[in-house]
């Protein structure tokens, strides 16, 4: 059985890790109350992965490009490849688009914040009305990340126990067969 490159594996499941470090930073960050230690880094977890996860999607997408996909066994109706790309546009699109809202966010509301202890740059004008308008736009498209992850991780399942393809086969690391 063909699979993806080991280099494909361990950026997906690395992105993954991220991701849900990143959704879970944002979500406890409220147990916490404001100006704490806590809340804090929370939030620099947050920041910190997110942008990591933007990074390693520009890196996914080389990846993508530079290697071949290896083929379904027994091969999808062409329904379901087509809505499979779609759903990994939109993967894409969105891995790639959350990290850029939330750091133009950050840098237009004048929120200090830390790469991998970098000290990020900031506007020199606050723009509120815009900082609002790109946190608003981020959370929606966060909201919406937990169902296309969902979708896309219920396809795999069903891919695997239903279906009986190589599917996610393809994505699991371990040994390859010729």
């Amino acid at each position: 059985m063909k699979k993806y490159s080991g280099s494909q594996m361990i950026m997906h499941w690395l992105v993954l890790l991220l991701i849900i470090v990143t959704y879970a930073a944002m979500e406890f960050k409220g147990i916490f109350p404001k100006d704490s230690v806590g809340r804090y880094w929370m939030g620099i977890t947050h920041y910190t992965c997110g942008v990591t996860v933007f990074i390693l999607m520009i890196i996914r997408l080389v990846l993508r490009v530079i290697n071949t996909e290896p083929p379904v066994v027994p091969p999808l109706p062409l329904w379901q490849k087509r809505s499979a790309s779609f759903v990994h546009i939109i993967l894409y699109v969105l891995f790639i688009s959350l990290p850029v809202l939330g750091v133009a966010s950050l840098f237009f509301g004048q929120k200090e914040w830390a790469f991998f202890f970098i000290t990020m740059p900031v506007s020199a004008v606050k723009n509120s009305l815009l900082q609002h308008s790109l946190k608003d736009v981020h959370e929606a498209l966060a909201n919406a990340g937990y169902f296309i992850i969902g979708l896309h991780a219920a396809a795999a399942l069903l891919h695997h126990y239903v279906l009986r393809d190589n599917t996610l086969l393809r994505m699991l690391p371990g040994k390859r067969a010729e």
